[in-house]
């Protein structure tokens, strides 16, 4: 039987195993998949531990783990590398390390938050051929979905932050002349098609900065976290004159079926699996 996990810190809380054993239930694959939580100072150590079993096929990472996941993967795709941070790990055929006679895994590194966003905005019916997409925060999260929104053919992509300097690296190291950061004064011309939240502030129940951000001309307001109910963002984008609103959690599900692709090179159905997770918060 194949293997995955999630690692995190804490992790108690992860859909993962749900949704990834649905995907194989769809699938028809046998796996056990599995919730991890290493010590703090000792991903590197679990992380091994887990690839020693041969059976162990990938496994999805999640704070605070991501970045010491880009350093032990032995490659990262695009997405990874400029976000400094891999969600999805893949073995590769392992080789064998003489001094010892043991085998050596070779881990690809993915970041799919990209594509799991860009996906579940194709699912809220918008299109992103020629938009304005602007993205509030400049963390992780916003590096990891950079080059899949550009990929998706955008007109503009602007980034801002509190910390305008975050904003503005993210901007130079995208080495695309469609990505730009801007400041307050500079928002205050600016009328996004499509404005995502990438910020955790939701999750607290509070907003992220919205002085000068126009929603009049905003199609969908995007919150990466998702709850049971409409988050405290998407109430108030809703209030400011976006059409609609939504959260994360078809993010979620897309992220990971992206993921259990790269495993198994099967693409499950997401919206069943989307619709059935709502329901379940909903309970």
């Amino acid at each position: 039987m194949k293997k995955f996990a999630v690692f995190g810190n804490p992790v108690a809380h992860s859909l993962s195993p749900t949704i990834h054993q649905m995907f194989a239930e769809q699938c028809d694959v046998a796996i056990s998949y599995d919730k991890l939580c290493p010590p703090l100072e000792d991903f590197a150590g679990s992380l091994e531990h887990f690839f020693e079993d041969p059976h162990a096929v990938g496994c999805n990472v999640t704070m605070p783990f991501k970045g010491e996941a880009a350093k032990l993967a032995t490659r990262l795709d695009h997405a990874a590398q400029l976000a400094g941070a891999v969600n999805t790990l893949h073995r590769q055929n392992s080789s064998m390390r003489s001094e010892d006679s043991r085998s050596e895994v070779s881990l690809n590194g993915y970041n799919t938050d990209g594509v799991g966003l860009v996906a579940d905005l194709k699912n809220q019916a918008v299109a992103l051929a020629d938009q304005r997409v602007l993205l509030i925060g400049a963390g992780g999260a916003a590096r990891g979905v950079i080059h899949p929104l550009l990929n998706a053919g955008l007109k503009t992509l602007i980034i801002t932050n509190r910390t305008m300097a975050k904003a503005e690296n993210i901007a130079s190291q995208a080495g695309d002349s469609r990505v730009v950061a801007l400041d307050k004064p500079g928002l205050a011309e600016c009328r996004p098609d499509i404005i995502v939240n990438t910020t955790s502030a939701s999750l607290g129940g509070e907003l992220p900065d919205l002085n000068n951000i126009s929603f009049t001309q905003c199609q969908l307001a995007y919150d990466m976290v998702y709850q049971a109910e409409p988050t405290v963002f998407m109430k108030q984008a809703l209030e400011l004159g976006a059409q609609n609103a939504a959260d994360g959690l078809g993010m979620l599900v897309e992220q990971a079926a992206a993921a259990f692709t790269i495993w198994t090179s099967m693409q499950p159905q997401t919206r069943p699996v989307i619709e059935a997770l709502r329901q379940q918060l909903r309970r």
